[in-house]
């Protein structure tokens, strides 16, 4: 295509909106298209998107939708109004011609604003089961993006295309083994395991996982933990030999490529991750998720074979060692790896960036 289009991508809030934009905005770029990310003025996003300097950011202030009969309501519509006006100037002064929201709130107003100046209009949903913020803001789209085929049926009204979740593109090769455990302090050789705890209630998760780490000599772990929790892990873990602690990950790529399994909640972003390097998983859905959305998205993941799905209610250390135990088994994982990277859509960001061209043109 010869256009050169701007596009809008709105993807603050979470890591689980704000990764899968940034690898649409890489291919974009890469095409030669011009790129504008609008996030949010959380911590979250300032942290993560400063490893990204070439691409343009730019901040709005995040809107959360309360309950529809709540007093807040009024307050809300008041300053989701402001934010649509806000959004209306910047795609203006930008010159964009499409916005791509990839979920939330958040992704709201641009999308809304986008449809009233007349422009190509999008929303992503990674989940198998998409957020109620998504099902609303599809209806000022000319088309819903989703990640798992199992997410179609919740968009009756709106034109639906499967396209996998985008991941960034420092994925696409891995780093050496040997030089990624070097980077964390494990051992070249034996099992490892990758804990991505998160900043969300992990306490309980993280705390059963140094316990079986206790009863696993053998086993080297990189874990994760989430800003609130990192003194506390790095204490409890700290007599442990062969256990590095990070409250925060700037190199998931080397994270990946020094592990052999992971333990972590099932947000969207974490999934598509998991499948694109390979990596056989035990999912501990968040349980305070909306809608209990991460349960549906571990679903897809143990029915294809590519990882065990365990409620944090039912799990205990025992558990724990016993599972890992048995995936790091040579021929589970080899299996279970096999199946794990069957899940993954590798030209998500392909995929998403076609869609949005033939959008403009038409």
């Amino acid at each position: 295509m010869s256009k050169k289009m701007n596009v809008l991508i709105a993807c603050g809030g979470t890591g689980g909106h704000l990764f899968p934009g940034i690898a649409v905005a890489e291919e974009l770029e890469k095409r030669g298209h011009k790129v504008l990310l609008l996030i949010s003025e959380k911590k979250v996003d300032a942290q993560a998107s400063k490893k990204y300097g070439e691409l343009d950011f730019l901040t709005v202030p995040a809107i959360a939708k309360p309950p529809t009969f709540s007093p807040k309501m009024v307050p809300f519509l008041f300053r989701l109004w402001k934010t649509i006006s806000q959004c209306k100037k910047i795609l203006r002064s930008h010159g964009c011609d499409a916005v791509l929201g990839m979920g939330g709130f958040t992704s709201m107003p641009p999308v809304m604003a986008g449809r009233k100046m007349g422009l190509a209009t999008f929303v992503h949903d990674s989940n198998a089961l998409p957020g109620k913020a998504n099902r609303l803001t599809s209806r000022w789209c000319d088309q819903v993006l989703v990640g798992f085929e199992a997410a179609v049926s919740y968009f009756k009204n709106a034109k639906v295309e499967v396209t996998g979740t985008p991941v960034r593109r420092e994925l696409a090769t891995l780093p050496d083994r040997a030089a990624a455990r070097e980077k964390y302090g494990l051992a070249p050789n034996g099992g490892a395991v990758m804990v991505m705890g998160g900043s969300q209630g992990a306490k309980n998760l993280n705390t059963l996982v140094v316990e079986a780490a206790k009863a696993m000599p053998g086993v080297q772990f990189l874990h994760i933990t989430g800003s609130l929790d990192h003194d506390r892990v790095a204490e409890m873990a700290s007599d442990r030999d062969g256990y590095h602690v990070l409250a925060f990950c700037d190199d998931m790529a080397s994270a990946y490529a020094a592990c052999d399994v992971a333990v972590c909640r099932s947000g969207a972003s974490s999934m598509t991750e998991l499948s694109y390097v390979g990596m056989p998983s035990i999912l501990v859905p968040y349980p305070y998720a909306a809608d209990d959305h991460q349960t549906a998205n571990a679903q897809v993941f143990e029915q294809a074979g590519a990882a065990i799905l365990r409620q944090e209610s039912e799990l205990d250390a025992g558990e724990l060692v016993a599972e890992l135990t048995r995936i790091l088994d040579d021929d589970v994982l080899s299996v279970m790896t096999e199946k794990t990277e069957s899940l993954a859509v590798k030209d998500a960001a392909a995929r998403i960036c076609d869609v949005i061209s033939v959008g403009v043109l038409t």
